[in-house]
């Protein structure tokens, strides 16, 4: 089918809006239209078998067995309906037609009633009833032909996410939140299960797939499809989870018709209610939405990542807030099978970032920490960057990051970053914010570099891999160390030269080492003589006011908090004053202190004497404060200088541009 034809058979659906248009608001268009779809295609899938099914059912009406096996095994699929309507016959009856469809709607199947629930279907059918609107819309779905033989499940994916786009539309909502473009889908699975072919091509593989934001479930279907290129008979079982009830309930009827275990789609939160506890998955893929707060379940996050530390899914750290995507990140890292000594099991992650995760927060921020984690224990495999304006709510551009926990000897300490920002070409219609898209053939080139790359590793071709690391304008090596570095805390001395000044008076005035100690009018009163005066050393200064003091009949007040407030108000930083000590060591001055990333693989004491100590002879590095930090400037990697062009070449076309100029000028005057 091509996408003509799926957005035909989109465009019949929707004309049901027409029908709604005054009884419904155009927000709730979707609410009617999204599950009569997918009640017309549970239809359409289970026709072929009716007879069976009603045959089957007969037969254990009588019964006290529980027949649901054997209507499974009637229907082929795993779900049924018992009941001898149709949508079609149904609508001939206007005045009975909610009636006759509560009834067909519980003659289905217990896991094919629960994604029709999540609509609150009852609801729209005793709207749709009372508005005298019902039958004309069951006869509208009964037209449509969405039987498996005219629309595949790959096609019925797409004319899902279009109607959803359009519900998105009319909602104001984010269709972006809901479903991912598929041809980045594509280009993703291709990406996480390339790699792995020869390992596929094994007769009797099975292999188990994970996707905790499903959304409609086009990641899910995407992989199955792949894997079975590899191996048409591989069994694959995936797994997920939705937050969103109504792409919940079109993922789980599009597993059901697909033949997996619907049980396997899961309702809910990842993070706060993991329904996948404990297992772990051969891939785990997803697109979560960008930059989106987990305060929502941050109690329970937090209480995870304090009480269950690193045997949690969140001991590695958590990052700020308003950005949960290094979370979601974390939870699929702990889906990962384990590999045993033999070097087999593992898994691959594949999942969508935009430019944040890569290098958000400082060295030592939960961000960083994240990231931290997962290159020390060697489980990034690589980052492909992509085009912007591919997806529908956002324009930004979005990078893919693999992982896995199963490098071969020669990936292991090693990344790859791919710059595929330039594999795109222009859409005929703009949807949203997505203006372009990655064709196929585009789509094989940046999976043929990616996969040769990791050959080339594989195969340790040494001067192939100098190429990548050195050369490469699309690909680039780099070593796990390479993305880290010291974040060091470099000190100047504290130096200052001695004043007494109003300013000072008015401040020693209000101190409460002063008030507490001596009457701090006549104390203020004492210095006034010495307003003016200046010192170069401490020592100098402190003795002049203290004869000043005692010459009025006062006490010298001592103790620390008064030689700080003393010496606050009394000195003056000066580049060329007496440096301050504590306990004879340099005083470091807070206002000249400064901070210095120093590559993981580099002396500090070498940088310090190259790159500060030249401009700033008496610094040095405070050791204590040094931080490790973890980022990956993807950018300025792949950034290319390009020479301003010659002065001659920039005056000329500013001398066309002016005639141009003053030949419009000329023909506005005539």
């Amino acid at each position: 089918m091509n996408s003509s034809k799926h957005t035909e058979l989109a465009n019949h659906a929707w004309s049901v809006a027409d029908l709604l248009r005054g009884d419904y608001k155009q927000s709730d268009y979707g609410k009617v239209i999204l599950p009569f779809t997918v009640l017309r295609r549970l239809e359409c899938v289970l026709t072929p078998t009716k007879d069976k099914v009603l045959e089957t059912a007969e037969r254990f009406a009588d019964r006290e067995m529980d027949p649901d096996r054997f209507l499974r095994k009637a229907s082929g699929h795993s779900f049924y309906n018992t009941s001898t309507y149709t949508l079609k016959a149904i609508a001939g009856d206007a005045t009975h037609a909610a009636k006759y469809l509560n009834e067909y709607l519980g003659a289905f199947s217990p896991n094919a009633r629960e994604v029709l629930e999540r609509y609150e279907f009852a609801q729209q059918v005793k709207k749709l009833d009372a508005a005298d609107l019902l039958y004309q819309v069951l006869g509208r779905f009964a037209d449509l032909d969405l039987r498996p033989e005219v629309v595949t499940n790959h096609q019925m994916g797409y004319i899902f996410e279009e109607l959803i786009r359009r519900f998105a539309e009319q909602s104001n909502e984010t269709a972006g939140e809901h479903f991912t473009p598929r041809e980045v889908i594509d280009l993703m699975v291709k990406l996480l299960i390339a790699p792995d072919s020869d390992v596929l091509s094994v007769p009797g593989a099975v292999r188990t797939v994970l996707d905790p934001a499903c959304g409609t479930g086009g990641m899910l279907s995407a992989a199955e499809e792949e894997i079975t290129k590899h191996n048409k008979d591989a069994t694959v079982k995936v797994f997920g989870q939705e937050l969103n009830p109504e792409s919940w309930a079109i993922c789980r009827s599009d597993m059901m018709i697909k033949g997996q275990d619907p049980e396997n789609i899961k309702f809910g939160n990842s993070f706060s209610d993991d329904s996948h506890a404990h297992a772990t998955f051969d891939y785990v893929l997803a697109n979560p939405p960008f930059g989106v707060d987990w305060k929502k379940v941050q109690e329970t996050v937090e209480r995870e990542h304090k009480m269950l530390g690193e045997s949690g899914r969140f001991g590695a750290g958590l990052p700020r807030i308003n950005d949960g995507s290094l979370l979601f990140l974390q939870h699929m890292i702990s889906k990962m099978k384990p590999v045993d000594v033999d070097g087999k099991g593992g898994s691959r992650v594949a999942i969508v970032f935009n430019g944040s995760p890569l290098f958000t927060g400082a060295a030592d921020s939960g961000e960083s920490k994240i990231r931290r984690w997962i290159l020390e224990n060697d489980w990034l495999e690589g980052i492909v960057a992509l085009p912007d304006q591919l997806f529908y709510n956002t324009g930004i551009f979005t990078y893919f990051w693999i992982v896995s926990n199963r490098k071969s000897k020669g990936r292991q300490g090693k990344v790859v970053l791919l710059d595929a920002r330039d594999y795109w070409q222009k859409m005929r219609k703009s949807l949203g914010d997505k203006r372009k898209m990655i064709n196929e053939q585009q789509i094989s080139e940046i999976t043929r570099l990616y996969t040769e790359a990791l050959a080339i590793l594989d195969a340790e071709k040494n001067d192939q891999m100098h190429d990548l690391r050195n050369k490469g304008r699309k690909i680039k090596l780099f070593r796990n160390e390479d993305f880290g570095y010291r974040r060091i805390t470099v000190e100047r001395p504290l130096k200052l030269r001695f004043k007494v000044t109003e300013e000072t008076l008015f401040a020693l005035r209000a101190a409460k080492p002063v008030q507490k100690t001596t009457d701090a009018e006549m104390f203020t009163a004492a210095l006034r003589p010495l307003i003016g005066k200046s010192w170069l050393k401490k020592t100098e200064a402190w003795l002049d006011m203290k004869d000043a003091i005692v010459a009025a009949g006062l006490l010298w007040p001592t103790g620390v908090p008064f030689a700080k407030v003393l010496r606050d108000a009394v000195g003056v930083r000066d580049p060329e004053g007496e440096v301050q000590k504590i306990k004879g060591e340099p005083e470091p001055d807070s206002e000249l202190r400064d901070y210095e990333n120093v590559p993981l693989d580099e002396d500090v004491d070498e940088y310090l004497r190259r790159e500060v100590l030249p401009h700033a002879p008496d610094a040095w590095i405070d050791r204590t404060k040094t931080k490790i930090g973890y980022e990956i400037p993807f950018t300025r990697h792949f950034y290319e200088y390009q020479p301003p062009r010659p002065l001659p070449e920039i005056d000329a076309e500013l001398k066309s541009l002016e005639a141009e100029i003053k030949l419009l000028l000329h023909k506005v005057t005539e």
